[in-house]
C-alpha cells in the first residue's frame, strides 16, 4: 500500500513539475501576460522614469512634452519604441534613448500600447 501512494505522489509531483517549467524562461506573449498598466511600465520594467518626469525635464523630455508633440503630429509612440519611426520630441536625445530599445523591444505589444496610452493622458 505504501509504495501505490508513492509511487502516486511521484506520478503527481512529476506531472506538476514539468507544467511548471514548460513556460519557464520564455517571454510572454499577449496572451499569457498579465495585464500592467502603463503607469506601472512607465516606472517599473520600462525604466522611463529615469529620464522623464511628468512636468519637468531631466535627461529626457518631460511626459507632459512628449504627450503634447505626439499628439499635436498624431505620432505613434508604439513605433518609436519599437525604433519603427524617427524622434519626434527631441531628436537630439536620440542617441540616450536609443540604449532603451531593448527592453521596449521585448514588452508585448499590448504592454506598448498601454505605455503609450499613460505617455498620452499627461496631454492637456
Amino acid at each position: 500500500m505504501k509504495k501505490i501512494f508513492l509511487l502516486l505522489f511521484v506520478i503527481t509531483f512529476a506531472s506538476c513539475k514539468k507544467e511548471a517549467e514548460d513556460n519557464f524562461g520564455q517571454p510572454k506573449t499577449d496572451e499569457t501576460a498579465v495585464a500592467v498598466s502603463g503607469e506601472e511600465l512607465f516606472s517599473g520594467k520600462g525604466t522611463c522614469t529615469a529620464c522623464h518626469l511628468p512636468d519637468q525635464k531631466v535627461i529626457g523630455p518631460s511626459i507632459a512634452e512628449i504627450a503634447k508633440i505626439y499628439k499635436e503630429k498624431n505620432g505613434s509612440i508604439v513605433a518609436f519604441l519599437k525604433e519603427e519611426a524617427e524622434p519626434i520630441v527631441d531628436p537630439s536625445q536620440y542617441e540616450t534613448m536609443k540604449t532603451n530599445f531593448a527592453i521596449t523591444k521585448q514588452m508585448s505589444d499590448a504592454e506598448l500600447k498601454a505605455l503609450e496610452e499613460y505617455i498620452l493622458s499627461f496631454s492637456k
